[in-house]
């Protein structure tokens, strides 16, 4: 489902209108052009009075046209809201005016232009929907066979009507509602049979699934079609960033090789309590904070699952934002896995030998009862 636009070539906005029947409006036309003069005219930010100004601006902007008239109207049908944007061109210009000059125009141009696939919309759902903040990608594929649950709520960026919706509905509404003219492709998760869909002509994958064969299989289309990975892994209040290369190097070992040279044949023999240790491979044995791995080890015990914070997630869809903002625009990122510490930069007894030693025996002691 996307938004419906008017086509003034074959019918009248009133009749586009009374035809849909919106339950709520949204128009501040005046407010946009006013917007869009000041940022055309950036002399105005130390000149407060400029109402004259901003009326001849709107006077010939609107050629004699009432404000309804100009402009491009979206009616979004699952909360029945008819709203009002400036033109595509106009639309992104004024959307991503507060990010010149850290973003270059010609730069913005980039970012906006690549396709990006989510495959995960969990703490994939962050750096989807900060990426579009930051006015990146217009043609995006998102993934994700779940509707949200109530423990969800303590990490994605909804609320509690979003009980019960599947979280690749709520993705796209969002970006709509913030961009009418992204071009979004939904898939309920990502299945063998999907899969060459889902990757086709997408210049970076983004991948935050929690299923480990979905994860190898990923990548393996990924490297065979030589599209670069980032994934995101929530630590306690960090987080473990990686980046596979596969559009430099179709050889590269999956996981940049923290597996060994794994195949799904080879995963699909691992015993049940192999998974674990392959999973605590991948995310950054070397990286896991204490708690996280007192917490491993009581799911399915005393707790139902992994824990995950809503500080991590959202960190980790800041990582991936700049991550492809970075691929986007051709630029280098490191490969290596990596870590985002919070505790490391804001806790001052972080470093004390003390806490390290204590860190590390906790981390042996994780070791040994996963078998690694």
């Amino acid at each position: 489902m996307r938004p419906e636009q008017l086509d003034r070539s074959k019918e009248s906005f009133s009749t586009f209108r009374d035809r849909l029947q919106p339950s709520a409006t949204v128009d501040r036309y005046d407010l946009l052009l006013e917007d869009l003069f000041l940022i055309r005219n950036p002399r105005f930010k130390f000149i407060k009075d400029h109402a004259n100004e901003v009326r001849a601006f709107t006077e010939e902007y609107c050629g004699g046209k009432p404000l309804e008239e100009v402009g491009e109207w979206f009616f979004f049908p699952w909360n029945k809201t008819l709203a009002h944007y400036l033109p595509h061109d106009e639309h992104q210009e004024i959307r991503t005016a507060r990010n010149r000059n850290i973003i270059t125009k010609e730069e913005q141009r980039k970012l906006y232009g690549a396709t990006v696939a989510y495959a995960g919309l969990s703490v994939g759902s962050h750096g989807a929907l900060t990426f579009a903040l930051m006015g990146g990608a217009r043609h995006i594929k998102i993934a994700d066979p779940d509707e949200v649950s109530p423990s969800n709520l303590n990490r994605i960026r909804f609320d509690f009507l979003a009980l019960g919706r599947k979280k690749t509905d709520l993705v796209r509404e969002y970006i709509y509602q913030l961009n009418p003219y992204a071009e979004i492709e939904s898939f309920s998760g990502v299945t063998e049979e999907n899969l060459d869909e889902f990757l086709r002509d997408v210049d970076v994958l983004v991948e935050e699934t929690d299923n480990l064969e979905i994860k190898i299989r990923l990548r393996l289309a990924a490297r065979e079609r030589g599209i670069p990975v980032v994934m995101a892994t929530d630590n306690g209040d960090n987080i473990i960033v990686e980046v596979e290369r596969f559009d430099f190097d179709k050889t590269k070992k999956l996981f940049n090789g923290v597996i060994g040279d794994v195949n799904l044949e080879m995963f699909k023999s691992f015993t049940p309590s192999d998974l674990p240790k392959l999973a605590t491979k991948i995310a950054g044995p070397q990286f896991v904070t204490e708690r996280m791995m007192s917490s491993l080890l009581q799911v399915g015990r005393e707790i139902y699952s992994w824990p995950q914070l809503g500080d991590a997630a959202t960190l980790s869809g800041v990582a991936i934002a700049y991550i492809l903002k970075r691929l986007a625009l051709g630029q280098p990122v490191n490969e290596e896995k990596c870590e985002i510490s919070l505790d490391g930069l804001l806790d001052p007894e972080y470093h004390a030998p003390n806490v390290k030693d204590a860190r590390e025996k906790a981390r042996t002691d994780f070791f040994a009862a996963i078998g690694l």
